[in-house]
């Protein structure tokens, strides 16, 4: 643990061990719990040593539903050292609401929050960083990576569209960063009131708008197992993300539809005086392209519409977004 940490100015009203707690999401995850969990451990202890973090610290799993033996593994962790506690949700909810869960249920017990997935790619160094600036003041401490060099050149530019996409259609994010970061209890009791069940809190995090920083780091291979975000899961969560945080692609629609009508008028023109000069020609060809790109337009449209209709559907049912099945947390 870097001395220097320890020797940082704490703020006002910060205690100088603050109690922090580590969410870890896990979704079959039986092939790292074992390396990952006592990784953990270790990193609260070098915190606790270097006088940056209470011995009450821990670390909270969030068994997402897993169908593997992740809930076993947690539940013979807790009983060898009680620092390690766990929730498990009753089925599958996805890593946005797995993340939530942990973070409420970790809000009335700790002074801060840092999340991070089970893999640990992400660095136990740059948490110990984190906290010493939630020491100094910071609410919100986010956690990006460096460089993507070690990424292959498709997920490295996929990753950039990601980010360029979202900015571009209104949506304020970080670029580089995931879900690692550190949240103070008062930026936890925020996120508390916010009652969307369309998750993307990598969107929420910057509207929250506290006091916040960050953390560059490297990162490292998974310690085992693979990872659980396909290509298509991405595009998933990055379609959420936008139509949750931007009516931008509505908009877009109605300008297409300007232009398109601006581009009507002057066809019908160029038709009519065809019509009327006596040199209308067979347009077969032209008819049916029209037709063809104006139909996959209009199903485009309709399908982004679709999209805001679905998420106003989902909100006003207000159904739970979780559900916790089972808790070690004594």
């Amino acid at each position: 643990m870097d001395l220097n940490l320890t020797n940082r100015k704490v703020a006002d009203g910060r205690k100088e061990r603050p109690t922090v707690a580590f969410v870890v999401p896990c979704y079959n995850e039986n092939q790292v719990l074992r390396q990952s969990l006592p990784l953990l451990l270790g990193a609260l202890d070098g915190m606790s040593a270097a006088g940056i973090a209470s011995q009450d610290s821990f670390v909270l799993c969030v068994d997402d539903g897993s169908k593997d033996d992740t809930w076993k593994i947690i539940a013979a962790m807790h009983r060898a050292d009680k620092r390690i506690k766990a929730i498990r949700l009753s089925h599958n909810r996805g890593q946005q609401n797995a993340l939530l869960a942990g973070l409420m249920t970790v809000r009335t017990m700790a002074d801060a929050a840092i999340t991070i997935d089970a893999d640990l790619q992400d660095s136990l160094e740059a948490a110990a960083e984190m906290v010493a600036l939630y020491r100094e003041g910071f609410d919100i401490i986010y956690g990006v990576r460096a460089s993507r060099k070690s990424d292959s050149f498709f997920k490295r530019t996929s990753a950039r569209a990601f980010y360029e996409f979202q900015n571009r259609l209104g949506l304020e994010t970080i670029y580089d960063h995931s879900e690692f970061r550190l949240m103070s209890r008062r930026a936890l009791d925020i996120l508390a009131e916010y009652p969307e069940r369309n998750l993307y809190l990598r969107g929420i995090m910057p509207a929250i708008g506290l006091r916040h920083a960050i953390v560059t780091y490297d990162r490292s291979p998974r310690l085992a197992g693979e990872t659980k975000y396909s290509f298509m899961k991405l595009l998933s969560l990055s379609i959420d993300a936008i139509t949750s945080f931007s009516a931008r692609p509505m908009r877009l629609i109605f300008l297409i539809g300007l232009i398109l009508l601006v581009a009507d008028i002057g066809v019908a023109a160029w038709v009519l005086m065809s019509h009327f000069a006596g040199k209308a020609m067979s347009g077969w060809s032209s008819l049916m392209l029209s037709v063809w790109f104006l139909g996959s337009l209009m199903l485009i449209s309709l399908g982004i519409i679709g999209e805001y209709v679905g998420k106003i559907f989902n909100e006003v049912k207000r159904r739970p977004r979780y559900s916790i099945q089972d808790e070690l947390l004594n």
